[in-house]
This record gives structure tokens, sequence and C-alpha cells, in this order.
């Protein structure tokens, strides 16, 4: 029986500082939730393998730095991904607000062949807060704001919680499937570095 073909997506995680970027990327690799802040600095990716019909998968998960100052991390950083996953609290205002500089700022630096089309997944986070008695952004807003920019994927997640996250980025890594490159990556020179089903690395920038 012929082995499963091996796929490796490229997603860029994007949103502003303290939405939980990071602790959903640890929920859904680790298993893990902490509850001290730290801020990532430049970039940092962790990757995990899943299986999808009839393809093997590792997801390369970049984390970013909300920061202004790191937001321009430069093209390359982001040219080649698969999919965007962009990140709001959905007790913060501002953060969803951010949504659409984001979402430019994406379009701008990776420059997709087919911008109109690229895939993104939203996900309003944090939804545990306080019973959700905190919450300034309703679902009904979130959604339309994804309606209306070609019907992007919308999940309320909580990482804290593990609520929603497996299915959240079950949906990036579909969407990011049905955008790759029109190629296979068989990644025989990278074999080596994704050869443990979850492994976290980074890079000094």
């Amino acid at each position: 029986m012929a082995a499963p073909r091996r796929t490796l997506l490229k997603v860029i995680v994007l949103g502003d500082s303290g939405v939980g970027k990071t602790s959903l990327m640890n929920q859904y690799v680790y298993k893990k939730f902490s509850q001290q802040y730290k801020a990532t600095i430049g970039a940092d990716f962790v990757t995990k393998e899943l299986q999808i019909d009839d393809k093997l998968v590792t997801l390369q998960l970049w984390d970013t730095a909300g920061q202004e100052r790191f937001q321009s991390l430069g093209s390359a950083f982001y040219r080649g991904a698969d999919c965007c996953v962009l990140v709001y609290d959905v007790n913060v205002l501002k953060s969803f607000e951010s949504l659409q500089s984001w979402h430019e700022e994406f379009l701008k630096q990776a420059d997709p062949a087919e911008p109109e089309v690229f895939p993104f997944v939203v996900l309003g986070n944090k939804v545990d807060v306080d019973g959700g008695n905190s919450r300034v952004v309703s679902e009904r807003r979130a959604r339309e704001w994804c309606a209306s920019r070609g019907d992007i994927p919308y999940f309320e997640t909580s990482a804290k919680e593990d609520f929603n996250v497996d299915a959240a980025f079950l949906c990036v890594a579909r969407v990011g499937l049905s955008n790759e490159h029109g190629q296979e990556n068989y990644f025989r020179a990278i074999s080596e570095v994704v050869s443990e089903t979850e492994q976290k690395g980074g890079c000094a920038c």
C-alpha cells in the first residue's frame, strides 16, 4: 500500500498583543496553557502533524509578535503562506477593530497570486473570561465582518478551556490544503526537521 502523501502547510497567525495567539498554539500542539503572559519577540513557530483524508499534513504555525515595532517582519516571512489566522480577544474592542489592518498587512506583505480568494480563518478568543460577561464583541458582529470579506470561516475559542481549538485548526489545515500552490511538498530535505509529531523551533528575528 502506498504511503500517505506528505504536505507541509505554512500558516501565519496574526493579531494584537495579548489576544492569545501563543496560548492557542500551545494548547493545540502541546495541550498546555499558562496563566503567565510572555510577549512573543519577533516570530516563533511550532509544528503539528495530522492526517486529513489520504494526506499526512504538517502544520507549521508561525506565531508573531503583535507589537507595532514587530509588525513589519518583512515580506519573506509572509511569503509562501498557505493560510492566515487572524485572532482577536472578544473582550477587547480594539483587537477586533485591528483585524482589518492585520488582514491588509498580510495581503500586502505576502502578495498572494489571488488575494481575493486567499484563505483566512478568524478566531474570537477568550470567550471563557468572566463567564462571558466581559464580552464586548458579539458573535453576530464578528460573523458579519467575516461574511463581508468572502465568508471567512469563524470560530469562537478559549485557549484556557481548550474550547473549539482543535476544530479551528482542523479548519485551518483544510482551507490551507485547498489553497496549496498546486504542488505536493514531499519535503525530503526537511523530513529530519519535522520527523517528530510535535516540535518547537524559532528564529532570532
